[in-house]
Formats: structure tokens, sequence, C-alpha cells
């Protein structure tokens, strides 16, 4: 007995299926291509779903973190508001107004405290140079002394800066 009998010729001639068969090679080879562009394409899906959640929740917390940024502060402010409504409370009552205006400057000194502790702070003007990075001009008058040109002469509004950035320019008289 011939051990080939009963085997095909093609496998007698050690020809693959594929050799017999070009069309199924081809194929084998497009769908290998197709589930590797599908694995890409799903790879590409949830990159783009991942990074739109990322934006998404940076949004949010961006959000979040504006509405909440000053909750520090208004925290720390609550017992000079405390102060405000006794001493209002007390002035009522009071006969020694000295006393009253005493209460009032100190709940003004606490008050000022806690926003220096926060990083605010008074741009000093007066007699200095004018300097349009701190200053705005309301008007000019006559200089009372010739040392005192180009300087500021007055202060109407202060100017304040927080953390070195200049959130209120002081309104200011210039000697001319």
């Amino acid at each position: 007995n011939n051990p080939q009998e009963g085997t095909s010729d093609s496998a007698a001639s050690g020809q693959t299926s594929a050799d017999a068969n070009p069309g199924a090679a081809g194929e084998d080879a497009m769908a290998a291509i197709s589930r590797e562009r599908d694995d890409w394409k799903d790879k590409y899906m949830r990159l783009y779903a991942e990074f739109d959640n990322f934006r998404k929740r940076s949004s949010r917390e961006r959000a979040e973190f504006a509405q909440f940024a000053s909750a520090d502060l208004m925290k720390d402010l609550l017992p000079v508001v405390d102060d405000f409504e006794r001493a209002m409370a007390a002035s009522e009552k009071a006969e020694d107004f000295a006393a009253v205006r005493e209460g009032f400057a100190l709940i003004h000194h606490k008050f000022l405290r806690t926003l220096e502790q926060k990083g605010l702070k008074h741009i000093e003007s007066n007699h200095k140079p004018f300097d349009v990075d701190f200053h705005e001009a309301i008007t000019k008058i006559p200089a009372p002394s010739d040392e005192l040109k180009g300087k500021v002469i007055d202060t109407v509004e202060k100017g304040y800066s927080l953390h070195d950035r200049v959130i209120r320019f002081a309104k200011v008289v210039i000697g001319e």
C-alpha cells in the first residue's frame, strides 16, 4: 500500500490549501487587515471619549474653583461681620460716643489685618512720584513747592494690590 493513497494530489505535492486556492489567502489577509482596522478604530474612539470626559471634568472643576475660590476669605471675614453687628447693637444704647468710635476703629483695624493676611496691600501714594502703574490722575493742581512738582499731592481714593498685582489704582491729585 502506498501511504499517500487517499490524500489529495495537492497535499502529496506539499501544497497548502492557500497555495491551491490563491483567493483564500487574499481573503484571510483582508480579514486580518479589517480586524486590525477595527482594533485601531476602537482604540481611537475610546481615547477620544476619555479625552472628552477629561475636558468636561476639567471644565466642571474650573467652574467649581471659581465659584468657591473666595470661601476662605469669606470664612475669615465672618468674625469681622460679627464684631460689626455687636458694635451696631451696642451703639444704639451707648452714650459714650468715644467708646463707640474706638470700637469701630478696632473692628476696622481687624478687617484690614484680615485682608493683609490674604495678600492685600495698600499702595502708598502721597508725596511719591506719579506712576501710571499704580496711580490714576484725577486732576492737576499747582504744586505748593517745587519739590512736589510731578508728585502726588493728595490721594482721593486709596489704591490696592493683591499679591503684587494692582487690583485698584489709587486716584490721585498731581502737583504741576
